[in-house]
């Protein structure tokens, strides 16, 4: 192979869910088999890398100051998820069973792997409820060490003022599993069978 070609694949590797193999079919297709897709392909992440960030508000995906799940009037003010990454918010926007409102945390803590509160999209989450945003806190968080320590952290920093009903999913969600793989009638009985949280 060419090293254009082996660079092309070790990028490609780079991306989540990609091994050698799937890197190196990937290239294939784009150079060999369909290369007319390869300049629409560059095209649309171009345009992705300039019109899509961060919602200013909770941390979603958006293309305007606010993401359209902030945007959405229709949607429960008051009743706010927290999600570790937003595939997790697409999973359980796809399965129906929530709609209220969102923050996306961009991970979890981790001291081992160094990440500390201020590498996380922590603060804003306590600024919004300082405004009094939140009457109830739902922490959707993976049910792992570095999940319950990120829940813990959360509680344990919230702004004084009136009391937010703190509740954490997990009911029908496997010990060590997160939000992402699991299917829609999971994360239904998750949310709905959510407990307080100390």
């Amino acid at each position: 192979m060419t090293p254009a070609f082996e660079r092309l694949q070790q990028h490609l590797k780079r991306l989540p869910g990609l091994g050698f193999r799937s890197s190196e079919r990937i290239a294939l297709h784009l150079l060999v088999e369909k290369p007319a897709r390869l300049p629409e392909l560059v095209r649309a992440l171009e345009e992705a890398a300039g019109a899509v960030h961060r919602c200013s508000r909770c941390g979603n995906l958006a293309e305007a100051e606010f993401c359209a799940v902030c945007g959405d009037e229709r949607r429960e003010n008051g009743v706010l998820c927290v999600v570790e990454h937003v595939p997790d918010l697409v999973a359980i926007e796809r399965s129906g069973a929530f709609r209220g409102r969102y923050h996306v945390l961009h991970g979890k803590l981790s001291p081992m792997q160094g990440v500390r509160p201020e590498d996380l999209n922590l603060q804003s989450l306590l600024n919004r409820i300082s405004a009094g945003e939140v009457q109830e806190l739902i922490l959707a968080l993976p049910n792992d060490v570095e999940g319950e320590a990120t829940c813990h952290y959360i509680t344990e920093h919230l702004p004084k003022g009136p009391a937010v009903r703190t509740t954490r999913i997990g009911f029908g969600l496997p010990s060590g599993g997160g939000v992402l793989y699991a299917d829609a009638v999971t994360l239904r009985s998750a949310l709905e069978g959510r407990k307080g949280y100390h």
